[in-house]
């Protein structure tokens, strides 16, 4: 019991550090009791630890083309680039590879789910970010798919530029690379004006929320 309460005082002191609090405004019950919102915290939470200047956006509503919503679950805005997370907090063996409309979660008791290809996903997403920000250069922007350690990459295949699979526990060095070897493409100041920017499309309203979940479950249907 000592043990519950000391972890979960961890997360809560994690959670009232970390900028997620107010960026996502979910209280800290809606981030123990969802897994897709813990994931999406501890994610942010890594990203708080760069040292470099930089900008973090949570569930990011941008207008797609056809009149619905995609949402990036993070949105990083560096000297470096733009970088879009989608977090996939799942157990399980993960297969998919880049050209299949949908990827595979095979879980112990041997049920599948299927998910929406998610590099696909974030390929929407910085579509729209292109529209929103009208920074058209697909040079500007990293696609980074972030898994939870409790999952297997059983069998994957994503061999694209600028797009990269990997669990949550490598996610900060691999950022850190990445970020060494990208030559600036922004000023502080214009990072700045990016993030004012699309602050706009964050803490979206309920019917905006239900929209853009009907859309996702009509892909994988």
């Amino acid at each position: 019991m000592g043990f519950v309460v000391l972890y979960l005082l961890s997360i809560y002191l994690k959670y009232r550090k970390s900028s997620y609090k107010d960026a996502s405004g979910n209280s800290f019950l809606q981030i123990l009791f969802d897994k897709r919102n813990y994931g999406e915290f501890l994610i942010s939470s890594r990203l708080e630890k760069l040292e470099r200047h930089h900008r973090l956006l949570t569930n990011v509503y941008l207008p797609k083309s056809d009149g619905s919503t995609t949402e990036i679950d993070i949105l990083m805005i560096a000297e470096t680039g733009i970088y879009v997370f989608e977090s996939k907090n799942y157990s399980g063996w993960i297969f998919g590879d880049e050209k299949g409309r949908n990827w595979t979660q095979v879980l112990e008791n041997k049920q599948k789910n299927h998910f929406y290809n998610p590099v696909w996903q974030n390929n929407g997403h910085i579509t729209a970010l292109k529209h929103a920000t009208g920074l058209g250069n697909p040079e500007l922007y990293r696609s980074y798919i972030v898994f939870s350690e409790r999952c297997t990459l059983k069998k994957l295949s994503v061999n694209l530029p600028n797009v990269f699979v990997m669990k949550r526990d490598s996610l900060l060095r691999n950022v850190k690379l990445d970020m060494m070897s990208s030559p600036n493409v922004f000023e502080p100041e214009q990072v700045d004006r990016i993030y004012v920017k699309l602050m706009g499309f964050t803490h979206a309203d309920s019917y905006t929320k239900s929209a853009h979940i009907d859309n996702v479950r009509s892909k994988i249907s």
